[in-house]
């Protein structure tokens, strides 16, 4: 830490930072925002930072406000923006898990996952705040925190002027516009698929997705190009080899009961036997990734245990900018979520003893990872945080404990998803708090309003992501080509076979070779195998968004040579493709519900079957379309 560090609103001034206009937007842009990233998780299996376009968005709303003659500060759109991005976060970690109790047909009650949900969040939040003398301060200079110090330098921008919200939102009605006409009037398809005559069973697939466009865009061209390189080997290797071996084989291979490998599409296929080779893959792969972060993971738990203690408050710890919750009320407050997981029956279920297991797994696994995700997001951002990787650790060792005592049933598979569900929703918010202790230690926030914030954020928009979860697993189906849920699906495999002990070993443990050799060959093992995991329709637009943002770095200026006070303004125009259409998908999601319990409501689309042979190609144009958009967007730069 630099003792000549001085924050942008020093000690000694004292502003508005948490009042009603703050609170109202953070949690009507986090709630909007958490629905967005759910269902783009859902679909593609990632979601990304929220931070910048939040603190975009609010700096423009409170820019309005102050010409209404109604006063802001900085540090109210620091405090909305901190709200905000924990629903997010939250959305993260419910959609990595939960919808794997949908598959199984075990629905949790809607309370039940809000109090998951809710006290993962807060129990992330509680064991991160000790961590931020060490992570926030001392390490200042050392750790970055891209999107945390990204953020406080747009809010220092956008105080003098700036119209970088005006990007987001332009984004945001472009997504919602193309998602109404493809998903409830039916103007063109969304889907383009192409099916190769040789070798056999060869596609490729398009989704028409500005969400999905926006992802490569925001994610880049190198990741971009990992993700769809493993799809690739999946749709144009994989699927064609089994389809020409199985083509001589007279009966079902397992784990297909019924239909022969020659009667099956290449999306069967793909359900059938690639899922798991997937499965397999990604699991290693986060595996992998977890024991390659494990020095870092010794070195935050001994950082962390050291700050279990406080010592004697030094001057500066009585300084407005270095007051942090008080630790004697992060013990109370932990203890209280312990007491509430193990001995509320409604929240994990089954019998006090599984209660108590799973509840003591929460607290160690929540504590270890809490402190792995600070410090990782410090150094790779909140995108690239390998939340997933860590609930997968989690639950298989939980997974394991488990059926070596016998609970194998439905008992025990909720009891599994529920400590993977609050460990994940604990990890990942506390890689969001650090990035927003990040921006407030920058801007000279009290570290406590944001912390109370951050709680704010949690439990208000918890119940606008978990309503969104519900509301799309009734209009769309989890585990479906329409909406995957690729990691959820993955964590119900695997959890699925450790209790049951009936998995197809061998394409499981075929997926995790391809982990190994990848890592041995110098990629990013997570991301390719994520491609190996989902539908191709869904990693060739990201891969286009990503090509795209390369051929724009390289024309005009690198994203390292930017002015660090700037941001892209494609990338905000991105960020709103992806709010836009997630929105839009959830409401139509609620509308089919409404169908399923009115029938005279539904209609079949004003554009069904108009097209005909021309539906590929206008879908193609329509893509083409968003692409110019973007283009054009990226001349735009000033946030």
């Amino acid at each position: 830490m630099s003792d000549d560090f001085r924050p942008h609103i020093s000690h000694e001034q004292t502003i508005a930072e948490i009042t009603i206009k703050s609170v109202i937007t953070g949690v009507v842009f986090g709630s909007l925002f958490g629905a967005a990233n759910a269902y783009l998780g859902l679909t593609a299996g990632l979601t990304i930072s929220t931070s910048i376009p939040i603190a975009v968005m609010a700096a423009g709303f409170f820019r309005l406000l102050r010409k209404s003659g109604v006063p802001a500060t900085i540090l109210e759109v620091n405090i909305a923006q901190t709200i905000g991005s924990a629903a997010s976060s939250l959305a993260s970690g419910l959609i990595f898990t939960m919808p794997a109790l949908f598959m199984w047909g075990l629905d949790p009650k809607y309370l039940q996952m809000v109090m998951l949900g809710s006290l993962g969040g807060l129990l992330g939040i509680l064991f991160m705040i000790p961590l931020r003398e060490h992570l926030i301060i001392r390490e200042h200079g050392k750790l970055p925190y891209p999107e945390g110090t990204a953020s406080a330098k747009i809010l220092i921008a956008t105080e003098k002027g700036g119209r970088g919200a005006v990007a987001v939102f332009k984004g945001v009605g472009l997504g919602a516009v193309f998602k109404f006409c493809t998903g409830f009037l039916y103007l063109w398809k969304e889907k383009v698929a192409y099916l190769f005559p040789v070798p056999a069973k060869a596609s490729l697939g398009l989704k028409a997705s500005p969400a999905l466009l926006g992802v490569g865009y925001i994610l880049g061209f190198r990741i971009a190009g990992v993700m769809v390189a493993g799809s690739l080997i999946s749709w144009l290797v994989l699927i064609p080899l089994i389809a020409h071996f199985g083509d001589m084989v007279t009966m079902p291979v397992f784990p297909e009961k019924e239909l022969l490998i020659a009667q099956m599409s290449p999306e069967q296929l793909w359900s059938r036997y690639i899922r798991y080779i997937g499965a397999g893959a990604v699991a290693v792969a986060g595996l992998i990734t977890v024991w390659k972060s494990m020095p870092i993971m010794v070195q935050s738990i001994r950082a962390s245990l050291g700050k279990i203690v406080p010592g004697p408050a030094s001057d500066k710890a009585y300084l407005r900018t270095h007051h942090n919750i008080p630790f004697k009320y992060i013990a109370y407050g932990v203890l209280i979520i312990l007491v509430g997981l193990t001995f509320i029956p409604g929240i994990i279920g089954g019998l006090v003893a599984v209660r108590i297991m799973a509840s003591l797994a929460i607290v160690i696994f929540a504590f270890l990872f809490v402190t792995v995700s600070s410090r990782i997001v410090g150094i790779v951002g909140v995108s690239s945080n390998p939340t997933s990787g860590m609930a997968l650790v989690t639950m298989l060792v939980t997974a394991l404990v488990f059926a070596v005592l016998g609970f194998t049933g439905n008992v025990g598979k909720i009891a599994v998803l529920s400590v993977g569900g609050v460990v994940c929703v604990a990890a990942s918010i506390a890689g969001d708090v650090s990035q927003d202790l990040k921006t407030g230690y920058i801007l000279g926030t009290t570290p406590w309003k944001q912390q109370v914030g951050e709680m704010i954020g949690t439990v208000s928009a918890i119940w606008a992501v978990c309503f969104s979860i519900f509301i799309l697993d009734k209009g769309y189906t989890f585990g479906t080509m329409a909406l995957p849920a690729p990691q959820a699906t993955l964590i119900k495999t695997v959890v699925e076979g450790v209790l049951s002990r009936d998995l197809p070993w061998g394409l499981v443990l075929m997926g995790g070779a391809f982990a190994v050799v990848v890592k041995l060959i110098g990629l990013p093992p997570l991301p390719f195998c994520v491609g190996v995991y989902l539908p191709i329709s869904t990693l060739t637009p990201i891969f286009i968004g990503g090509a795209l943002r390369h051929i724009i770095d390289r024309k005009g200026e690198s994203a390292v040579e930017r002015d660090a006070d700037r941001t892209d303004s494609a990338i905000l125009y991105g960020s709103g493709l992806i709010a836009g259409e997630g929105l839009l998908g959830v409401g139509i999601a609620a509308y089919v519900l409404l169908t399923a319990r009115f029938p005279g409501l539904a209609w079949a689309g004003i554009g069904s079957g108009w097209a005909g042979k021309f539906e590929s190609p206008i879908a193609l144009l329509s893509v083409a379309a968003i692409l110019y958009l973007l283009t054009r967007q990226a001349g735009t730069k000033k946030a």
